[in-house]
């Protein structure tokens, strides 16, 4: 028999853990907290302290049936729906980067050369991995990392654990938002990529002006050099446009957690 005094022991501590899954869950789909080399000791830590910080004094109305009964089900996918939402969203924003990355690599000639990635989990070209790095630190330096905790934190009041399923709308917004990514890579590439396709024109114009020439032995190092300038060049252009792309990710996690 459970002494008097832990006798609501057993309900707190699912408490505890039912408020840590929609941080867990939007660290997860996150960058920088979902990165592999990120321990999952310390995600489990920071969503426990979120979630607790987020519920507050009051205590989480848990379902009537078990956790294994459908309610439970519903209760446990609500919060893990809404937290991998706010999460992806970011996550989104961050990917644009590897877009400009694959695209400015491939211009570059640089598309064979790969680099590990452990914030995505496998083989990225160098350019997207350098561009990968700015957007890291971009996002501690404008403070995201604050930003995404706070949207969490204020989910809580509009979404309450139990009603946690975003609506429709906020839905729909996230999927849309999802297939602008293409063209948010695009506008942080286009400062360089658009300057690269035009030394690929003069490039050619050489080739065909002088056939003798080997355009493959002078055209790969001409594309190297020229890109490595320019990135040098543009990088407090691309650095706005990396914020920009992050900026909207956050404002969809926002648009999420107020519920639509």
């Amino acid at each position: 028999m459970m002494s008097p005094a832990f006798a609501g022991a057993e309900d707190q501590l699912w408490q505890w853990v039912m408020a840590m899954i929609r941080p867990g869950a939007a660290m997860m789909a996150a960058p920088f907290f979902g990165a592999a080399q990120v321990p999952r000791q310390v995600r489990i830590i920071l969503a426990l302290m979120i979630g607790l910080a987020a519920t507050g004094p009051a205590n989480i109305t848990m379902p009537a049936e078990t956790l294994a009964s459908f309610a439970g089900f519903m209760f446990l996918a609500g919060e893990v729906v809404v937290g991998v939402a706010m999460g992806f969203a970011l996550q989104i924003g961050f990917s644009a980067v590897f877009v400009a990355g694959e695209t400015l690599s491939n211009a570059m000639g640089l598309g064979f050369a790969s680099m590990n990635n452990p914030q995505m989990g496998g083989s990225t070209p160098v350019v997207g991995q350098f561009l990968s790095i700015i957007a890291t630190l971009l996002l501690l330096a404008m403070d995201g990392h604050l930003m995404l905790i706070a949207i969490i934190v204020d989910s809580y009041r509009t979404l309450p654990p139990g009603d946690a399923f975003p609506s429709l709308i906020a839905i729909d917004n996230l999927v849309q938002f999802g297939g602008s990514l293409f063209s948010l890579g695009l506008l942080i590439a286009m400062p360089v990529g658009a300057s690269l396709i035009l030394i690929q024109i003069v490039m050619a114009m050489l080739a065909r002006s002088a056939p003798a020439l080997n355009l493959f032995a002078v055209g790969l190092p001409v594309a190297l050099l020229s890109g490595l300038v320019l990135l040098a060049m543009a990088a407090p252009i691309m650095a706005d446009g990396i914020m920009n792309a992050m900026g909207d990710g956050l404002e969809q996690s926002r648009m999420i957690a107020a519920g639509g």
